[in-house]
């Protein structure tokens, strides 16, 4: 009988085509067993003695030669690289990256691999935990991963320790990390694929990636973020050809291939697994000598036909588990104890359905497993997906690893499903927020509406949700609640939880109006009540009345103590330091933020930049210092943020620069904006310092753009002053002084929080507009500023300045200067110094203006502010004093004398061999700045790995020392 064929007519097939294909006998009858079995390695076996040393390979000998030039061109280079493999189920990508472990091993790489399952889909970290654990030389230790998960409330930081561990590997040897079924990875490890090629894009390590074509993206994104940086290769694998199909064919068989089985092939559609399964059954000939026996049946559900009931039962229990199961879990399912379902196991392994490792069953193809899967009943597998979790939770593992389960068994109503994924989302917030709110919102839905479990869902829901990012979908998810009309101590707990989501959207008038409605309500408990009573505060800090927001926020905080709740003692202490922030307080809201930083270290770089307004940069400094040693336990984007103050405050412009971009980059990672808009706006300003227009008109572009994401009035009055910056750059002054004014409709204590350090400047861009009421009025803010922080020399010495602009006075302006010595602040004495000496000129005191000018140009140029220094030497020139000041010299664009200081210290560390973590150690930065730095550097010395970094300087003269 004929076998009947399917044509491939040049396409892909997808996941619901390719099933029912291999599921379809394509001759009536009984199966033989099949007559090989899978190596180590994914080669296909023939117990007849047939060895397919290429079955898979057959025809993507372009594919390998491609991969292979990129195997020697990261262990030639020692540069990053990154392939992606993709095709549909059987298409060959397993063998193929099979091939790629090997050529890499005997290039001499240290290889890790690792394959994503389907049911482990959603556990954090599970897809890489694979690829580092495992291998000859297993990049992690199981005791410090299982470090890592434990502090896996920071991504950023996670990710770092990967790096670090990789980094470390790849100094002594190429590596190579190859994931199999990236479309089932899980969302921390496609987070960190997103982040780790680039990061050690200077190493020789190679990321090849194996997956079916993905609808959502997610592996084009991976792919994208990569080859910005380093080398990309993308191998789309198509069905082989019909040559190809058929030297596979004479592999299998030993023999020439006639017409009737290259008929039975053209049904594999150029499929090589089809192909494979097919040919399985041609190992041997029947007792008539034919090729082809008569009985052959090619496809699984015939396979599978042949076994016993207890084998296909035993199997059906392993393909609910996932590709991957233990035989124990196997067996509770099946109701029977290990003993007794060993000759099924035996059989299952026989066949070649099931691979032993020897730590569980494997399913030897998914495309098997889920030929087994499809033919449980629909009812029978959510059954059995809900006892799989029973049991799961039963032998003491996480609640994420029975999640899956739960997620194709559980019905509504179901609230032990409902406390599992609950349990599940609490333990995943930290790390992936988005899978969280995934899971509660799940719960939700399972939950008997309107019941009081329902409500405790919605409540932790609005939390994940608001933790996610997903803030509109919180709020809108907390009213649906409250229009079931709760409780009056649920009702109070709801608008409590609301309180963050509704300040996560700067919403702080409707955050007020909500608090004092529920405040309004009796019957909240003592709990809800205080945490109300905080974000009353929170949101006053807001507003015009900070003497009644200062009032709500010392009886949120006596409300706090007395109820015992931590979360609304750090609400009441937030919103105090914000009352005395906004006010110009700085000794106040130092002693406030410290004691938030106390209850809650996450908190610390709000009390580093309130030391920094104190003018106290050596307890800033310090905790910076605490902040490195600990860095798994802090916000780090904001410790950067807070690193970057620093920096600016003591003139170092490059390494503001350098953290802020650093900054950025990581709030961009974890897609939460809180400071981007500030940073752009100080950066801005750094690049004009420089004299870099074209970078400042960037970064100017970039603050606007961010300002329609996150449009409150901080950041809107920062937008409108660097606008006005611009403007007077620009030459228009009149738009620059109505720039300005726009600034101090943004709410005075906004004005005052922006001006506090540029009020000179704006001062000036009045004066030059002739408004001198405008620059009256900006004096007299910083004067009050002053009587606020009589201790801080900035404070006192720029109110001096600030008046002595206004007035044109000289001695005004040398009382700042003088004020200013004790600043710890080189650009605002550097830039009183410049006013002094243009008021001396314009006096006709020439020689103390010269000593003046000559002092402000030096320390504009110690600090970088080349465009600042040379506007000096102008001035100098003018005053006849310019051959004693040697010429402001820019940074060229390329080469080594385009690094900044801290470039060069860094390149020369990582040339002397240090990884990231070592040279940030030695720097008493974090290794994130560190990547920044060493990112530039290679920019602007043409280079892409570490070992051309290192010949690089190697060729250098002895030069700066790397420790600061």
């Amino acid at each position: 009988m004929r076998a009947s064929t399917v044509h491939w007519h040049d396409r892909h097939l997808g996941e619901g085509e390719l099933l029912p294909r291999l599921l379809s006998p394509v001759s009536a009858g009984v199966s033989t067993a099949p007559t090989g079995e899978y190596g180590p390695e994914g080669v296909y076996v023939m117990r007849s003695g047939g060895l397919l040393t290429c079955s898979g390979l057959r025809g993507r000998e372009a594919e390998r030669e491609e991969l292979q030039a990129l195997i020697a061109s990261v262990a030639r280079t020692g540069c990053g690289g990154l392939a992606l493999l993709q095709g549909e189920p059987g298409i060959g990508k397993t063998t193929l990256l099979a091939e790629v472990v090997t050529m890499a091993r005997a290039a001499g790489f240290s290889v890790g691999l690792g394959k994503a399952e389907e049911l482990h889909r959603i556990v954090p970290l599970s897809s890489l935990a694979a690829c580092v654990l495992h291998g000859d030389q297993p990049l992690l230790s199981g005791d410090a991963f299982a470090d890592l998960a434990r502090n896996q409330d920071q991504r950023i930081w996670l990710v770092e320790r990967l790096a670090e561990a990789i980094e470390a590997r790849a100094g002594s040897k190429p590596v190579l990390i190859a994931l199999d079924d990236l479309q089932w990875a899980d969302p921390l490890s496609r987070f960190a694929l997103k982040q780790l090629p680039a990061r050690l894009r200077t190493s020789p390590v190679l990321w090849t990636l194996a997956g079916r074509p993905d609808p959502a993206g997610q592996a084009e994104e991976i792919v994208a973020s990569a080859a910005r940086e380093l080398p990309t290769v993308a191998v789309p694998l198509g069905p082989l050809s019909r040559v190809a199909i058929r030297q596979l064919a004479e592999d299998t068989l030993g023999a020439a291939v006639d017409e009737r089985v290259r008929d039975l092939l053209d049904g594999a559609g150029g499929n090589p697994f089809l192909a494979v399964e097919m040919l399985a059954g041609l190992g041997g000939t029947d007792s008539s000598g034919d090729l082809v026996p008569s009985t052959l049946v090619v496809g699984v559900r015939g396979r599978l036909r042949s076994l016993q009931a207890g084998t296909l039962r035993f199997l059906q229990m392993g393909a609910v588990l996932g590709r991957g199961f233990g035989f124990h879990a196997a067996a509770a399912l099946c109701g029977q104890s290990p003993a007794t379902l060993i000759p099924a196991l035996e059989e299952a392994l026989h066949t070649g359905l099931l691979d032993d490792d020897g730590d569980q069953l494997v399913f030897r193809h998914d495309l098997l497993r889920q030929a087994v899967y499809v033919d449980i009943p629909p009812s029978a597998r959510k059954a059995l997906h809900r006892e799989a979790a029973r049991h799961l939770v039963a032998a003491g593992h996480r609640p994420i690893d029975a999640v899956p389960h739960v997620l194709r068994g559980a019905l509504p109503g179901d609230e032990e499903a409902v406390a599992l994924l609950r349990r599940a989302a609490e333990d995943v917030l930290p790390v992936t927020p988005d899978l969280a709110a995934d899971l509660v919102t799940r719960a939700l839905e399972l939950a008997p509406p309107a019941r009081p479990l329902w409500f405790d869902v919605g409540e932790q829901a609005i939390v994940c949700l608001t933790r996610a990012g997903r803030s509109r979908e919180a709020l809108s998810t907390g009213d649906r609640l409250l229009a079931c009309r709760p409780p009056l101590d649920v009702f109070s707990r709801l608008q409590a939880a609301l309180g963050g989501t509704l300040w996560s959207m700067d919403l702080a008038e409707e955050l007020r109006r909500r608090a004092e409605s529920a405040l309004a309500v009796t019957g909240a408990a003592p709990q809800a009540e205080a945490k109300l009573t905080a974000l009353r505060a929170l949101a006053l800090s807001r507003g015009d009345d900070l003497v009644a927001a200062r009032k709500a926020g010392e009886a949120a905080l006596r409300a706090a103590t007395a109820a015992g709740d931590r979360e609304a003692h750090v609400l009441a202490l937030c919103g105090l330091g914000e009352v005395a922030q906004n006010a110009g307080e700085s000794a106040v809201a130092l002693e406030r933020f410290a004691a938030l930083s106390t209850i809650d270290p996450a908190f610390l770089p709000e009390e580093i930049v309130a030391h920094l307004h104190m003018d106290d940069f050596a307890s800033s400094g310090r905790l910076l210092l605490q902040a490195a040693d600990d860095a798994g336990s802090m916000r780090q984007a904001m410790m950067l943020w807070a690193q970057g103050q620093h920096d600016l405050g003591l003139g170092r412009l490059d390494d503001a620069d350098a953290g802020f971009a650093t900054m950025e980059r990581l709030e961009d990672d974890v897609q939460v904006p809180v400071q981007q808009v500030n940073a752009r706006v100080i950066r801005s300003r750094i690049a004009l310092l420089r004299g870099d227009r074209e970078t400042a008109r960037k970064h100017l572009t970039a603050a606007q753009e961010r300002l329609t994401v996150k449009p409150n009035p901080g950041n809107t009055a920062a937008v409108r002053f660097l606008e006005a910056v611009h403007a007077e750059t620009d030459g228009d002054i009149e738009l620059a002084v109505d720039k300005i004014r726009q600034v101090q409709q943004e709410g005075f204590f906004m004005r005052w929080r922006l001006l506090r350090g540029w009020v000179d400047s704006a001062i000036r861009t009045a004066l030059c507009g002739a408004d001198h009421a405008l620059a009256e009025d900006l004096a007299a803010q910083a004067r009050a500023h002053a009587e606020s922080n009589p201790g801080v020399p900035t404070a006192t010495g720029i109110a001096a300045q600030a008046l002595g602009l206004v007035k044109n006075d000289p001695s005004l302006l040398e009382d700042s200067v003088a004020l200013l010595k004790a600043s710890p602040r080189p650009l605002a004495r550097a830039a009183a110094s410049a006013d002094l000496g243009r008021a001396l000129l314009a006096a006709g005191r020439r020689p103390q203006a010269v000593a003046a000018l000559t002092q402000a140009h030096d320390l504009f140029a110690e600090s970088g502010a080349h465009a600042a220094a040379a506007r000096l030497q102008h001035d100098l020139d003018g005053a006849g004093a310019g051959s004693r000041r040697a010429a402001c010299i820019q940074r060229p664009v390329q080469g080594w004398g385009a690094l900044t200081a801290s470039e060069k210290k860094v390149a020369r560390l990582i040339a002397e061999g240090h990884t990231n973590r070592s040279a940030a150690d030695l720097l008493v930065v974090s290794p994130h700045t560190v990547n920044t730095h060493l990112t530039s550097a290679f920019r602007k010395l043409t280079v892409n790995s570490r070992v051309q970094l290192a010949n690089l300087v190697r060729a250098l003269p002895d030069a700066e020392p790397t420790r600061r």
